[in-house]
């Protein structure tokens, strides 16, 4: 039997540290160890991690990144597989049960389950709750069926440890570090995959001024693992390449396809009949995987179309920071214009982003 740490990199984490704890404490399969890396923090997280009786080691100052954190810790696991968890976390009671099994297959080096919105009070954790459900009931799906996910979530990520010692730990080149080891260790032969049946929920921003944050944070750090790895995924890794091309030309066109209803006008077509077939034609494509998500969740459908019109709002925003990232990214960074993105900053409230050096 394959044995399991947790690292849980929490940075002033004490009001939601509970709950992550508590549910990892409560799994079917019990992990060997859960070390709580209190990465600098200015409030109760040391204190509340003790508290359950878990590990908490604590880094001589703030090292700036989860990556950098979680590394602090890996050398504290002497387990087969080690599953990252953020400290805002809740995963479902036989998540590490169910993920498991997947590493019954000496290939895979990763795996991550099924995230799920742990709220939908503001109009952004609804936006999200729908990215999640069409996100993780049809791309991820697909990508696993084609041995090629494009990120296995670093929210609730299982790794083989020997295999990451190997590579250096968790990536710190870029923002995303999930991204960038998914990316790498397909590349390498080695093989990531996604169980839908595990299940973790997220806590996801409460505001606009937080979804800015987290999507420049993935956006950026998409864009940071395209400069990296794109032309040398092409020829190792072709299925793969191929998801990513095809976001960057959704990236591309998005915005074209929602000015669509406001341009047909101003060529002479009509409005109504413009609106009528957009609609018809995004609902069609949005509503099939999510009603299907609504019924392998058990979610009222009513909820989940209550919460559908918040992701149109989203869509601005993700636009917006998809785009930026795409210009400073690919653009500026090459041509030593500009750094990127080197400070990371959480989707909630952080008192102290430190740079990355």
């Amino acid at each position: 039997m394959l044995t399991l740490s947790v690292i849980v990199p929490a940075h002033n984490e004490e009001s939601g540290l509970p709950a992550t704890l508590e549910a990892l404490l409560r799994q079917t399969v019990p992990a060997e160890r859960i070390i709580v890396v209190d990465d600098g923090s200015i409030d109760r997280t040391g204190e509340v991690a003790a508290s359950y009786g878990v590990t908490v080691v604590r880094p001589p100052h703030n090292l700036g990144s989860k990556a950098r954190a979680q590394n602090f810790a890996l050398p504290y696991c002497d387990t087969d597989l080690v599953l990252a968890v953020d400290a805002d976390t809740v995963l479902a009671d036989d998540y590490i049960e169910l993920i498991k099994p997947a590493f019954d297959d000496e290939r895979v080096v990763i795996a991550a389950g099924c995230v799920q919105s742990r709220f939908e009070r503001t109009w952004t954790e609804r936006g999200r709750s729908i990215e999640y459900l069409y996100g993780f009931h049809w791309n991820r799906p697909i990508q696993n069926m084609a041995n090629s996910p494009t990120v296995c979530s670093g929210c609730c990520s299982v790794f083989r440890r020997r295999p990451l010692v190997d590579f250096g730990g968790f990536p710190e080149r870029t923002i995303v570090e999930d991204m960038d080891y998914t990316w790498s260790a397909q590349m390498m032969g080695q093989k990531a995959v996604y169980v839908a049946k595990a299940v973790a929920w997220a806590a996801d921003p409460e505001d606009l001024t937080y979804l800015r944050k987290q999507d420049w944070r993935w956006m950026a750090g998409f864009a940071q693992n395209v400069r990296l790895h794109l032309w040398r995924m092409i020829p190792r890794k072709p299925v793969l390449a191929l998801w990513i091309l095809l976001a960057l030309w959704e990236i591309v066109t998005a915005p074209l396809w929602l000015a669509v209803p406001f341009i047909a006008p101003l060529m002479g077509g009509s409005w109504v009949g413009t609106v009528g077939w957009w609609a018809g034609l995004e609902v069609g494509l949005t509503l099939p995987p999510l009603l299907y998500a609504a019924k392998r969740r058990k979610l009222p459908v009513i909820r989940v179309l209550r919460n559908l019109p918040c992701v149109y709002l989203m869509k601005f925003v993700n636009i917006y920071y998809a785009w930026k990232a795409l210009v400073v990214e690919l653009l500026l960074v090459p041509l030593r214009l500009s750094k990127g993105l080197t400070v990371y900053e959480k989707g909630r409230p952080d008192p102290s982003p430190v740079p990355i050096s």
